[in-house]
C-alpha cells in the first residue's frame, strides 16, 4: 500500500489492525516496531514521527494486572484440582506469563499509539504549534 503522506482516513488501518499487525497508523506499512516491544523512531514509508506519541506505562500497568490475575486463577485451579509438583507450575506459568506479557504489551502499545494518532491526542496543557 503506497504511503499517502496525509492525515486523512484513506488507506489507514483500523486501530485493531494497526495493533495486531504493528502497522503505521497513517499509511498502514508494517513499520511501527523496531524491536519486540520498542517503537521505531519513525515510519520509513510515510515519515510519521512515532516519538511524538506518549504511550507511557499505561499499557504495562493494566497488562500486569490482567495477566497476573489470569495466571493466578489458572495456577490455583490447577493446584486445587490436580495438585501437581512445584516444577510443573514453574514450567507452565513462567513461560505463559512472559509470552502473554510481551505479546499483550506489543498489542496494547500499538493500539494506544494508533488511538492517539486517530484522535489527534496532545499533551495536556500543551498548545498547538
Amino acid at each position: 500500500m503506497p504511503p499517502s503522506g496525509h492525515d486523512d482516513p484513506q488507506g489507514q488501518p483500523s486501530i485493531g489492525g494497526a495493533a495486531l499487525g504493528g502497522l503505521c497508523p497513517r499509511c498502514g506499512a508494517k513499520t511501527l516496531f523496531a524491536g519486540l516491544v520498542r517503537f521505531a523512531p519513525r515510519c520509513t514509508g510515510c515519515g510519521l514521527d512515532f516519538a511524538r506519541f506518549n504511550v507511557g506505562d499505561g499499557p504495562a500497568a493494566f497488562l500486569t494486572l490482567i495477566v497476573g490475575a489470569l495466571v493466578v486463577v489458572l495456577a490455583l485451579w490447577l493446584e486445587l484440582s490436580v495438585e501437581p509438583p512445584l516444577w510443573v507450575h514453574a514450567v507452565l506459568w513462567i513461560p505463559l506469563t512472559v509470552a502473554l506479557t510481551l505479546g499483550g504489551l506489543r498489542i496494547a502499545k500499538a493500539a494506544l499509539l494508533a488511538s492517539e494518532f486517530r484522535n489527534s491526542a496532545r499533551e495536556a496543557g500543551g498548545r498547538e504549534p
